[in-house]
């Protein structure tokens, strides 16, 4: 579970950077950050000097996305998992 739950984390931080790029496409002299997640699901954040480009930014998003979704239907099974074992324990 908090394999899980670590990764959920990170896809956040992946999302938080993103959204962080695309409110600062028009402020003048910024430069976009890129982040990757490196080993053990640690999030790796760099700045690429450069303004940013909303079709990479978009197609980011969207692989975040899938990533969210990979995780949700093993967190609920986990928790069906350890109610059932509540209420076997009961």
């Amino acid at each position: 579970m908090t394999i899980n739950s670590t990764s959920m984390m990170s896809h956040q931080n992946l999302m938080n950077v993103t959204a962080n790029n695309v409110a600062n496409v028009n402020t003048e002299k910024f430069s976009a950050k890129e982040a990757k997640i490196e080993n053990n699901l640690e999030v790796n954040i760099r700045d690429t000097n450069k303004p940013t480009d909303l079709t990479k930014e978009m197609t980011d998003m969207i692989s975040t996305q899938d990533g969210f979704e990979a995780q949700a239907p093993v967190i609920k099974t986990e928790d069906q998992m350890m109610g059932t074992l509540l209420d076997m324990k009961a």
